[in-house]
């Protein structure tokens, strides 16, 4: 997992093919004014799905994983209490893994918590669980689906 801010985005580029170009989208797109939705940048290589909704108690948020994404998570509004824990120490799943949603859920409880800031963005890798969307308030977001590879 990466915290970081776009502004420093020149040290994550580097990890993978696909970052480059998803940070040249954050800084040339108005994400602000994107309706939520999806919206494909390079086919099912790379796209950003835009959220705006209700943040949930700790309690009620559940960490996932996904195989086939890495998950860049810009927040645009309000601050998104992200839950954390290695994938490897995950023992509690929901069910299994949904390959047609490429998401999986854990019963497990975050090993840490942060709190993301609007203009911040956190990078999850396929051996990152995460708890997302815990807030008191909205939350405005973006997420940057980047094909794993």
């Amino acid at each position: 997992m990466i915290l970081s801010s776009p502004s420093q985005s020149s040290r994550s580029s580097a990890l993978h093919p696909l970052f480059p170009r998803a940070f040249e989208f954050i800084r040339n797109t108005d994400l602000l004014a994107l309706a939520p939705g999806r919206y494909p940048i390079i086919g099912e290589q790379l796209f950003v799905i835009v959220e705006n909704v209700p943040g949930r108690s700790r309690a009620e948020a559940k960490l996932e994983c996904h195989r086939k994404y890495i998950d860049i998570q810009l927040v645009l509004e309000g601050t998104d209490g992200m839950g954390w824990k290695p994938l490897t120490d995950c023992t509690q799943p929901v069910s299994d893994y949904s390959a047609e949603k490429d998401i999986r859920f854990f019963h497990d409880v975050p090993a840490s918590w942060i709190a993301v800031p609007p203009g911040h963005f956190c990078i999850f890798f396929p051996e990152d669980a995460h708890a997302p969307l815990v807030a008191t308030g909205n939350i405005r977001k973006a997420i940057f689906k980047v094909a794993a590879m």
